[in-house]
């Protein structure tokens, strides 16, 4: 195990350049030698996704996820199967640009109901292995930061997300480790064991102090109070040796050229991951 990965497993994750087209995007990574992109399904549907496709298998550049799938609990039964289908669209997208992993931002509860939508998670989640599996797609549960319970996730830890892994015991679900979103949890390197091979993404970026917005808040590596490199060793102890994502949200950096961010979130990496 290195002391620093190698910048072949550092990958653009869309957002981090949230006002580039994934046109722009892609011929960004190429400027600057980064292997790897992450999509955003918004990007795709900006472009068309036979273009898209075409346009990274062109570039020689690899995917490692698609962003996102998820958003299951819903008022009513129709609202759920309409999720539903929007999820089978996303893994559709996802085997369509040769990636094996989507994203599964899992979604609030629609009426302060939270353990009826952390079930309707984990339905949606079995209902779509079938699926997933004839498409080889992968569908990674990402636990977000319990500051996002009310209108992101109500999947707020790794061990939550790895008891969800476990129940439905299939080899298209598995966890993504997004250290903004799980640093703070006590139990955090224990969960990282416990998900082993089950880790299907790692995710970086940094936790600033004071936290500028709740949303576009995220730092990049190095700026903020998060043991990255800790955590990114005891992801590979587990098992994990794919593709690094980084992915910031913070309008501060949307609104820095695109190179200008590419080239430092390279120089971090190195040096914090």
């Amino acid at each position: 195990m290195s002391s620093q990965p190698s910048l072949e497993k550092i990958s653009l994750n869309q957002i981090t350049t949230e006002h580039w087209s994934l046109e722009e995007a892609v011929e960004g990574c190429l400027r600057q030698d980064v292997p790897w992109i992450s999509v955003w399904r918004h990007k795709i549907h900006d472009l068309g996704l036979s273009k898209s496709r075409k346009l990274i298998n062109d570039a020689g550049l690899k995917v490692s996820s698609v962003c996102r799938g998820g958003m299951f609990p819903a008022p009513t039964p129709e609202e759920r199967k309409e999720r539903m289908e929007d999820n089978k669209r996303a893994i559709e997208e996802a085997a369509e640009l040769n990636t094996d992993v989507l994203v599964l931002v899992c979604g609030p509860a629609p009426d302060r109901d939270i353990d009826s939508a952390r079930k309707w998670v984990e339905e949606g989640i079995e209902e779509l292995i079938p699926y997933a599996g004839q498409h080889g797609v992968k569908l990674g549960i990402e636990p977000l930061h319990p500051m996002y319970a009310a209108d992101r996730s109500v999947i707020s830890t790794l061990g939550q997300a790895n008891s969800i892994n476990e129940k439905l015991k299939s080899d298209q679900v598995g966890v993504v480790v997004d250290v903004f979103h799980v640093w703070w949890d006590p139990q955090l390197y224990h969960e990282i064991a416990r998900a082993g091979r089950n880790i299907l993404g790692f995710h970086v970026s940094d936790w600033i102090v004071p936290v500028p917005d709740i949303f576009k808040g995220r730092g990049m590596m190095g700026d903020g109070v998060i043991e990255i490199r800790r955590m990114r060793k005891a992801v590979e102890e587990a098992g994990y040796h794919g593709p690094i994502e980084v992915e910031i949200i913070n309008e501060a950096i949307w609104n820095q050229p695109g190179d200008e961010t590419l080239k430092q979130m390279k120089d971090r990496f190195i040096e914090h991951v």
